[in-house]
């Protein structure tokens, strides 16, 4: 009887271990399935936003979709590289060069339509930081880093295509002159921190970052949301006789 139950309980502890198992690796697979959707869908929109902004200013069908797969990748690759994750998925996974390539020919062929609506660069920019942002800070948690250090990585996820695409178009990345942007995707990443520290479903927290992200940066545009900018000192008050003196 004792032999019995000695077994039973074997059976019972290694059965309860299997289904342990079983269900932490099924959470690990929906994790990897949701980060690739949602880089997935970041690389559509960020790539809509570097052609679009090519379109704008009258690049060829070359020129467009070297700036949608820069724009869409560069984030990520960056992140990917920080994290040790080499080659970075953007170039190891050819559904990415795949999404950017589409999103690319579809702002160049159909440019008359988006280009119409009103602000869509920036919209299209917009969504991706967002995605980027909760997408990048989730991997960034999955590979161990501290949580802090995971916001601020998943912020440079966000705004890192971004800061690529203006550069290619010779224009001052929006991060450094515009309303507020790089503080959008760092609330998004802090969301994103926030319930991984209570557990909370990856889908919910990814959808109220990405909303936070998404909303902070329409209110920015919108509103004008701004840090105080740097003044020319010779425009500051009193600031042209002190230029003067200090010619002297």
């Amino acid at each position: 009887m004792t032999a019995f139950l000695l077994t039973f309980n074997l059976v019972g502890t290694f059965v309860f271990a299997i289904e342990g198992t079983a269900a932490e690796v099924l959470r690990r697979i929906d994790l990897l399935a949701l980060l690739l959707t949602l880089d997935l869908l970041g690389t559509f929109v960020f790539a809509l936003s570097g052609a679009t902004a090519g379109v704008i200013h009258r690049l060829d069908l070359f020129g467009v979709l070297v700036l949608s797969f820069i724009s869409s990748t560069a984030g990520g690759i960056t992140r990917d590289v920080l994290l040790g994750a080499v080659p970075p998925q953007a170039i190891s996974d050819w559904r990415y060069f795949g999404v950017s390539l589409l999103a690319g020919l579809i702002a160049f062929f159909f440019s008359p339509r988006i280009v119409r609506l009103r602000s869509a660069v920036l919209m299209f920019d917009g969504a991706g930081l967002a995605l980027f942002a909760v997408s990048g800070t989730q991997k960034a948690l999955a590979y161990g880093l501290h949580p802090v250090m995971a916001a601020l990585l998943g912020m440079l996820t966000g705004i890192g295509g971004g800061v690529a695409r203006d550069l290619l178009i010779n224009e001052v990345p929006t991060v450094l002159r515009t309303d507020l942007y790089a503080v959008a995707a760092l609330a998004g990443a802090i969301v994103i921190v926030i319930g991984r520290m209570f557990n909370f479903a990856p889908d919910a927290t990814a959808v109220i970052g990405a909303a936070l992200c998404f909303g902070i940066r329409l209110c920015a545009i919108y509103y004008k949301w701004q840090f105080p900018k740097a003044r020319p000192f010779s425009q500051s008050k009193g600031g042209a006789e002190k230029l003067e003196d200090n010619q002297d």
